[in-house]
């Protein structure tokens, strides 16, 4: 996998204080073992410290040189607590559940963040999707210039019988269900960023649809032409197709012939997909039937990182999200330089 040992690299070159809140599971523990020692984060973990080594000396785990931080002996619980109902009280939170909500290591770790602890965080082995995409958003929040949290997937076309080589970056795959246009030109627009930061080239987009270049007629092809527009203007410089079809989307020679003064020429590296349900079945498609790896989902256009897994991630899944989001942090610590 080319594309992830760059970004490995890239996070090895500097690497970023990332937070994992699922300290009591033996495939997180692994990862952040990994990455501790293959030196791609400074890694902090939260929760039932006591618990946390008792299942890392089960499993054979080396947490020296770790931090590990139990938010119910923290120093930092009180300020977090006090950060936290400023936050959401206007949302109706008491200061005493302010208190108990940062015990819960998702919570308290998406603290760290926010304030600066960290510089991205790593959750979902154990905890939901829900739950970690909510807290992400309600602590962390969303990019001052964007006004959405959507996700996408890091796709890696790395074996012999891949025609097509690299990494590709398919959005939005898990949150957004049915987006309208100003929806899926945000999408369009955070996933051209996750393409330059994590496949360290210049994003070329194609909005996807069943139509190319206004060969049907229907509504939603006119979502899609609507949304491309939006994107052309926010960023006049993007080289980016739409409407088109997949086939001419990444086939050069159907691009030649289907798309009208095309900018990615059949050369696409981030799908656009028109609805959640597309995108869910492309990038499952593309795992189980084409044979690529599948990273994520991973969220975008929050203010810092954030990351969802999979509740049947393997460890090795954790140690490419940890490099992923390192890789996100200082995209963002440049953006804000």
């Amino acid at each position: 996998m080319k594309a992830m040992h760059r970004i490995i690299d890239q996070a090895r070159d500097l690497p970023m204080r990332i937070v994992l809140s699922e300290a009591e599971d033996t495939r997180v523990l692994q990862a952040a073992e990994r990455a501790h020692k293959e030196g791609i984060a400074r890694i902090v973990l939260v929760g039932a410290r006591a618990r946390a080594f008792q299942v890392a000396d089960g499993a054979g785990i080396d947490l020296e040189g770790i931090d590990v931080i139990d938010p119910s002996h923290s120093s930092h619980t009180e300020r977090f607590a006090q950060e936290l109902f400023a936050l959401r009280e206007k949302k109706g939170m008491t200061p005493d559940q302010a208190r108990a909500a940062v015990l819960d290591p998702l919570c308290f770790a998406n603290l760290m963040v926010r304030t600066g602890e960290a510089d991205g965080s790593v959750s979902g082995a154990v905890n939901t999707t829900a739950d970690v995409v909510r807290n992400a958003i309600q602590i962390i929040g969303v990019r001052p210039s964007f006004k959405l949290v959507s996700s996408f997937f890091l796709m890696m076309l790395c074996e012999p019988f891949h025609t097509m080589k690299g990494g590709l970056i398919f959005s939005d795959c898990a949150l957004v269900v049915e987006p309208n246009a100003e929806q899926l030109a945000e999408i369009a627009l955070a996933a051209a960023d996750s393409a330059r930061s994590l496949l360290m080239e210049d994003a070329r987009v194609a909005m996807l649809s069943f139509s190319t270049s206004g060969s049907a007629h229907h509504a939603a092809v006119d979502k899609v032409i609507d949304a491309t527009r939006r994107v052309k203007e926010a960023r006049p410089g993007l080289a980016i197709d739409g409407d088109v079809q997949l086939d001419a989307a990444i086939v050069a020679e159907i691009a030649m012939r289907k798309v009208h003064h095309s900018q990615i020429e059949g050369h696409a590296n981030t799908l656009i997909f028109p609805s959640l349900e597309a995108g869910n079945i492309g990038y499952k498609l593309a795992e189980r039937i084409g044979g690529a790896k599948a990273i994520g989902p991973l969220l975008q256009g929050l203010a810092k990182p954030a990351n969802d897994l999979s509740r049947g991630c393997s460890a090795d899944d954790i140690y490419h999200v940890i490099a992923v989001t390192c890789v996100q942090a200082q995209a963002a610590r440049h953006q804000t330089a």
